[in-house]
C-alpha cells in the first residue's frame, strides 16, 4: 500500500465488521463524527487511518474502503485486557474524570500501554509520506506523538484529546506522569476540548518538566541546546449537523416521534437522557432528582415521563457492572412506587439505537437532560439542538461538560446539587414556548456555525501555523 500524505491514528478503525446478506463478513463505515469530519480531506489528500479493528488476535492486511486506506493494528487478548480495558479505561479514564471512580495503577498495564502505543506509532511512521501529517487521537495513544517524532522527525504531528485533562493535584497521582507529558509534547499542536483542560496540561508541563511555557506555547528540548515549539490550546469538537437536520425533517421520523409519545401514554412532557452507561454521566443523579420530584408531588407520573437510554459500555470492567446494578435498582424502585397501569415513570432502555431512532427520540423529547459529572464535550447535547428546527425543547446541561462553555442558553446545573437539579428540571418542564424559542434559536446558531468541519479545519490551520510547509 502506498504511503499517505495525511494519516489519522486512533484506537479504533473507522469501520465495523458486520455479517453480509449471505453470511459473509463485511466492513461498514462507522457513523462517528470524527469519520464524517475527516473523510473528505482524507480522500482528497490520499489519507490513511491506523487503528485496531475491534477484535482480539485479528490479523489483517491493510485494505481500502471509500477511498481511505485502512491500516489495522493487531492486539492480543491480553493486550486488550491490559492496554485497553486496564490502563486506558481503568487507570486513565477515571483519573482524567476527576477520580469519580478510583483509578487502578498496575505496572503490567503500563508496560502493555507502552508496547501497544509503539506498535501504533510504527504503523503510522511507515504509512506517512515524507513531510506528511500525522494526527493522533485520544487518551489511549498519549505516547504515540513522541514515538512518531523519534521515528519520523520530518512529519507534522497533531494530537487531539477528546476527554478532560485533570488538575495537577489529581494528575500528579499517575506514576508515569512525566512519560505521558513527554509523549503528548511530541506533537506540534496538542488540542483539548476546553481552555481549562489546556491550562491544566500546561501547568503540569511547567511543574513536572520545568519547560518554558509562554501563553499556549511550550519550548520543548529537541537536541543539545535546541528547542522546538509545541502549542496546547482548546479546539472544542462538534458534530456533523447535516444528517441530524435531514433526518429530523423526514415525515417518517416525525411520525415515529409521535408514535413514541403515544406509546408513553401521551404525557404532557417527556424528559430524555441519552448516555453510555458510564459513571461519569450522572445518570444516577438525574434519576434521583426525578424520583424525588415524583415523591414530593411536584411532578406526576401521568404528566411527565423520563426516557433513559443507557447504551452498554465496558461491561467487563467491574465499576461498570456495579453501576448497571445501581441504576437498574433505582429505576425499578421508582417505577414500583409510582407507576400506574397506563403510565411509567421511567422507561429505561439498556441498548444502543440507530441514528434514525435517536432523532425520533430527540423530536419526541420536551426536555433533554445532560447531567454529566465530568465530560470532555458531550455531543448528545449538540445532536438534540441540531434536530430542533421547530425551536422548541429545553436543554438542561451540566456545567462540568465541555459543551457548557459554548451552549450558554441551556439551563445550567451542578448535578451534584440534587435540589438545584430538581429546580432546573421544574424550570425546564414549565418553560413557556416563547422562552424555549429564544434559547433554542441561539443554541442552534452556535451549533450549526461551529460544526465538526469547522473544528477539524481550525485544528489543521493551527498545525500549519506551527509547522508551515
Amino acid at each position: 500500500m502506498a504511503v499517505a500524505d495525511f494519516v489519522v491514528v486512533a484506537n479504533r478503525l473507522p469501520v465495523d465488521r458486520i455479517e453480509g446478506p449471505n453470511g459473509e463478513e463485511e466492513w461498514r463505515t462507522s457513523p462517528g463524527g470524527l469519520v464524517a469530519a475527516l473523510e473528505p480531506m482524507m480522500r482528497s489528500a490520499h489519507g490513511a487511518w491506523v487503528g485496531w479493528p475491534g477484535q482480539a488476535d485479528l490479523e489483517l492486511e491493510p485494505f481500502e474502503i471509500g477511498g481511505i486506506d485502512l491500516i489495522p493494528v493487531t492486539l492480543s487478548a491480553q493486550e486488550v485486557a491490559e492496554y485497553y480495558e486496564g490502563f486506558a479505561n481503568d487507570t486513565i479514564w477515571p483519573l482524567y474524570h476527576d477520580v469519580i471512580a478510583p483509578p487502578q495503577y498496575h505496572r503490567e498495564w503500563w508496560e502493555a500501554y507502552v508496547v501497544v502505543n509503539r506498535r501504533f506509532a510504527e504503523a503510522a511512521a511507515s504509512a506517512v509520506a515524507k513531510d506528511g501529517t500525522v494526527w493522533v487521537h485520544d487518551y489511549q495513544l498519549q505516547l504515540v506523538p513522541q514515538m512518531v517524532r523519534e521515528l519520523r522527525p520530518d512529519v507534522t504531528i497533531g494530537y487531539f484529546h477528546h476527554i478532560p485533562f485533570p488538575a495537577h493535584g489529581l494528575y500528579a497521582q499517575l506514576p508515569w506522569r512525566d512519560q505521558v507529558l513527554r509523549g503528548l509534547l511530541g506533537a506540534d499542536v496538542i488540542g483539548f476540548q476546553r481552555a481549562q483542560d489546556a491550562t491544566y496540561f500546561l501547568t503540569a508541563v511547567r511543574r513536572r518538566l520545568r519547560y518554558e511555557v509562554k501563553g499556549s506555547a511550550v519550548s520543548v528540548p529537541s537536541g543539545p541546546g535546541e528547542t522546538r515549539t509545541a502549542v496546547a490550546r482548546a479546539f472544542p469538537i462538534s458534530i456533523d449537523t447535516a444528517p441530524y437536520i435531514e433526518l429530523a425533517a423526514r415525515p417518517e421520523v416525525q411520525a415515529r416521534a409521535a408514535e413514541i409519545r403515544e406509546s408513553l401514554g401521551n404525557p404532557a412532557r417527556i424528559l430524555l437522557g441519552v448516555d453510555r452507561l458510564d459513571y461519569t454521566k450522572g445518570i444516577g443523579h438525574r434519576i434521583k432528582a426525578y424520583g424525588e420530584l415524583l415523591a414530593a408531588g411536584r411532578l406526576h407520573v401521568e404528566d411527565v415521563t423520563l426516557v433513559q437510554v443507557a447504551s452498554p459500555s465496558r461491561e467487563r470492567v467491574d465499576a461498570y457492572a456495579h453501576l448497571r446494578d445501581e441504576i437498574e435498582l433505582a429505576v425499578s424502585r421508582i417505577n414500583g412506587d409510582t407507576d400506574t397501569v397506563g403510565h411509567t415513570a421511567i422507561r429505561y432502555l439498556h441498548q444502543g439505537y440507530p441514528r434514525e431512532e435517536m432523532v425520533a427520540l430527540y423530536l419526541a423529547a420536551d426536555v433533554m437532560l445532560v447531567t454529566a459529572l465530568r465530560d470532555g464535550m458531550n455531543l448528545v447535547a449538540k445532536e438534540y439542538i441540531a434536530t430542533r428546527a421547530d425551536n422548541r425543547g429545553v436543554l438542561v446541561l451540566s456545567e462540568f461538560t465541555g459543551a457548557a462553555d459554548e451552549l450558554r442558553q441551556a439551563v445550567r446545573v451542578n448535578p451534584h446539587d440534587i435540589e438545584g437539579l430538581k429546580d432546573a428540571i421544574m424550570e425546564a418542564v414549565h418553560m413557556p414556548p416563547r422562552e424555549q424559542g429564544r434559547r433554542m434559536r441561539a443554541l442552534r446558531k452556535r451549533v450549526l456555525e461551529n460544526d465538526v468541519d469547522a473544528w477539524s479545519s481550525s485544528f489543521l490551520r493551527a498545525l500549519d501555523e506551527v509547522h508551515p510547509r
